[in-house]
Parts: structure tokens; C-alpha cells; sequence
């Protein structure tokens, strides 16, 4: 990947002639990883202001300062859907935590259910997988990546005018459709819900079993495949 193909997300308000102040983390990555140097170009990006071409200025160990030049993107919508699942162990929840940020969903809730395989996560780690993810595949936002909550608190809680499609794979159900509307998925645990969740989850008009194919899959599979069937068989931003 040469310099000018390098993506970060900052902070900050992004604007030509506007000089972008990176901490030691980034500059770094800049200098230890990629090998970069001053006078090399870089893209950015805040989740607000669109993508930017920017030109480093100073690069040291201790941080960096960019020059911001012209914009290369407009911010532009993108489709409001989350994904809620049932938390799995560390390597399977950073996969889909990745694949969930690149397909494009704008929130990830874990979820703890009766059969879920663990109850605790490192949000801080879950969000740099999610930027890293984002600065890849050319995203312009960041995925929201929201602390464990308990699947009765989920389901309570519930806010009006969002459809929820639950997988539902061991059940006679429809195939998910791609929606444009503000929408989520949510993948259950290894083994299922417990049929009382089923009927907790069943008793919502908002909430709509649905499958995702012939096959019996894995959690993490289960949501990398739903997403794409939800948003990614959609219209291009």
C-alpha cells in the first residue's frame, strides 16, 4: 500500500488549509509501520466532514501534524442497521466486529442470552478493530460499538420505528430482504435461543424471525451472512 492509499480517522473539524494534530499511536503507525515520511500523503476522515487528501509535515515519534488539502469525498448517509448478537468467545467476536464494519452497520450491540458463551468484552479493543476496519475498506463512519447488554433488557427496551429480524434457523421462517429502512439483526447464541427467550422475542409485532438459508450456521457466520443479505444486496451510496 503506497502513502497516498493510507486512511485514518481523526479528530477534529476537517477543512482545507486546516492542520490535523495526531497522537503517538498514529504517528507511529505512520512511521514505524507504513514507513512513511514528511511531504507523504495520507487520507483522513472524522465520521462528520467526508474523506480528505493530507500531506504530513512533521513526523516524529512522539506525534505528527498533517496539512489538510481538498476534499476527496462527501460525507453521505449511510443505511441505519444494527447488529445485535449473542456475545461468542474473543476471536469470533473481533471477526465479527471486522466483517460488521465493513459490510456497514452503524451499531453493534453484544448481547448476553442464557446460552451465551461469555459476558464480558474489551470495548476498547472491539472499537480499534472497528476503525482499523472503517480506515480499510474505505468507510467514511465508525461503527458505535455498545457495552454488553442482558437479551430481557434488549428486548424491553426496544425503541419505537426500528424492525428487528431475528435469525432463526432452527424454524420455519422467510428469507431476510435486503431493507432501506431503520432496521437490525440479531444472531443468537452457539445451540440458540431457550424457548422462553424465543417466546419473550416472539411476543414483540416489531420483531420478525426470519432465515438465512438451507444451513444450519455458526453464530459468526450467521451474521457476516445476514448483514449481507440485509444491506448489502442494496442500492450503492
Amino acid at each position: 500500500m503506497g502513502a497516498a492509499s493510507i486512511r485514518l480517522l481523526v479528530e477534529g473539524v476537517l477543512e482545507r488549509g486546516g492542520a490535523l494534530r495526531l497522537a503517538e499511536a498514529q504517528a507511529h503507525y505512520l512511521s514505524r509501520v507504513m514507513r512513511c515520511a514528511a511531504g507523504d500523503g495520507v487520507l483522513v476522515f472524522n465520521g462528520i466532514d467526508g474523506e480528505f487528501s493530507a500531506r504530513i509535515e512533521e513526523l516524529s515519534r512522539r506525534g505528527a501534524v498533517l496539512r489538510v488539502d481538498s476534499q476527496t469525498r462527501v460525507q453521505t448517509p449511510e443505511p441505519d442497521c444494527w447488529l445485535c448478537f449473542a456475545l461468542l468467545k474473543r476471536q469470533k467476536t473481533d471477526l465479527v466486529v471486522e466483517k460488521a464494519t465493513e459490510l456497514g452497520v452503524s451499531r453493534i450491540q453484544p448481547v448476553i442470552t442464557a446460552r451465551t458463551q461469555g459476558t464480558q468484552v474489551n470495548l476498547e479493543r472491539l472499537r480499534a478493530i472497528a476503525i482499523e476496519a472503517a480506515e480499510q475498506c474505505e468507510r467514511l463512519a465508525v461503527p458505535e460499538i455498545m457495552a454488553p447488554m442482558a437479551l430481557t433488557a434488549l428486548v424491553a427496551g426496544w425503541p419505537d420505528g426500528r424492525a428487528l429480524f431475528v435469525a432463526d434457523e432452527r424454524r420455519d421462517a422467510p428469507t431476510l430482504r435486503f431493507s432501506s429502512e431503520p432496521s437490525a439483526l440479531l444472531i443468537g447464541p452457539e445451540g440458540g435461543f431457550t424457548d422462553g427467550e424465543v417466546a419473550a422475542i416472539g411476543a414483540n409485532p416489531r420483531f420478525s424471525r426470519v432465515s438465512l438459508g438451507a444451513r444450519i450456521l455458526r453464530a459468526e457466520t450467521a451474521a457476516i451472512a445476514g448483514l449481507a443479505l440485509l444491506l448489502a444486496s442494496g442500492p450503492k451510496e
